[in-house]
């Protein structure tokens, strides 16, 4: 098995303010330099869709294309996985595939876009991440979801047909339908996958805490504070102590009942698209949303962390990492501690900023490109 996961090449066309682009890589982290809007987190972007999903920041994939290209994109990546070497190719348009999704290529031939998890692994830090402990529920069960499918990808099915059978449910209160029949078969639906996702992220936080408590008895205190995590919703708090099964049954009998309800309100007003992931500071014991801006940074980066160290746990390999604009904001100390974070978890991290000299200390280790105006350089 290979001792890493990496992009060894990866080329780009009419991918956001990229006309064309080529990298050629190899194993160690790669230091993206540039000024603000040179095209850093564009370069990320691409690298987040040769997973399954629709990548770091979640655009439609009509949004992707340049501006001034033909409608399209395409990106190119020979990538060495798990799995030995690997070309993988993905685009949008371009003639090769449908409006509404992407094409997916793996070792030349079409596959699904969920295909791609079996290959690549992807954790990634983003500024619009900043408020995540502060921010909507839903950002929170999409972090938390993320990891639910890089530990079992077949969970993609679930959590998508729990949303468009939740999605219809809604249609018919707006359709004022009131028929039992076309509402039974949905309900249904959602019972079965609702519980499916909720056990799912039970299962996610209780491997993701074991992971947070093996790695602080063999290191100690670390400058990325442990959280302490729990899950908040009716589901999850019922597979406590009743089989799913039972679970199950009692939350289509919720669903039936609560239709009047569900009808006035125009949605569901229960199910596991409300639960919520609820953080603490371990060292402070203080719920994470009371914590100070730097401290709840920390505490995500610390996250993250521990999510790339289980994945390589599961996996035997780790993921890429994908941390955007996030040295600038630490100080010297919690810095040098993430490069060595990286270094040890032997991850193809691929780091942005915009000062060239906060990567100094893994010069050595690292690949540093500059970005300037769309072209890469060393």
């Amino acid at each position: 098995m290979p001792k890493r996961l990496f992009v060894g090449e990866l080329k780009l066309t009419d991918f956001r303010n990229y006309a064309r682009a080529a990298l050629a890589l190899d194993e160690r982290p790669v230091v993206l330099v540039g000024d603000n809007g040179s095209g850093k987190t564009n370069l990320l972007e691409a690298v987040s869709l040769l997973g399954a999903g629709q990548g770091l920041r979640g655009r439609p994939y009509g949004e992707l294309c340049r501006k001034e290209g033909s409608g399209g994109f395409a990106i190119a990546a020979r990538v060495t996985s798990r799995h030995g070497e690997i070309e993988i190719g993905t685009g949008f348009g371009l003639g090769i595939g449908p409006e509404a999704g992407r094409t997916v290529r793996i070792g030349g031939k079409e596959q699904s876009a969920g295909a791609l998890a079996d290959h690549i692994k992807l954790v990634w830090l983003i500024p619009a991440m900043d408020g995540l402990f502060t921010g909507s529920a839903s950002e929170r069960r999409r972090f938390l979801d993320r990891l639910v499918v890089t530990i079992d990808p077949k969970m993609r099915g679930p959590l998508n047909r729990y949303e468009r059978a939740m999605r219809q449910r809604n249609r018919l209160f707006q359709l004022r339908e009131y028929a039992g029949a076309l509402f039974a078969g949905l309900e249904e639906q959602m019972a079965e996958a609702g519980v499916a996702i909720a056990a799912s992220r039970r299962d996610a936080i209780e491997r993701l805490t074991q992971q947070i408590e093996r790695t602080r008895k063999a290191r100690g205190p670390s400058p990325f504070p442990f959280a302490v995590l729990a899950l908040e919703g009716t589901l999850e708090s019922a597979l406590e102590d009743r089989p799913a099964t039972e679970v199950e049954d009692e939350f289509r009998l919720a669903l039936v009942q609560g239709r009047e309800r569900d009808r006035a309100a125009s949605r569901a007003l229960a199910g596991p698209h409300l639960s919520d992931l609820i953080v603490i500071h371990g060292p402070q014991n203080v719920p994470a949303p009371h914590c100070s801006s730097g401290e709840q940074k920390a505490l995500l980066l610390g996250l993250i962390l521990a999510k790339a160290e289980l994945i390589r746990e599961l996996e035997g390999v780790s993921p890429l990492v994908l941390l955007d604009e996030v040295a600038a904001h630490l100080d010297v100390s919690r810095r040098e501690a993430l490069f060595a974070e990286i270094l040890r978890l032997n991850a193809q991290a691929w780091m942005t900023g915009t000062d060239r000299d906060l990567f100094r200390p893994m010069a050595q280790e690292a690949q540093i490109l500059g970005v300037n105006r769309s072209k890469i350089g060393a």
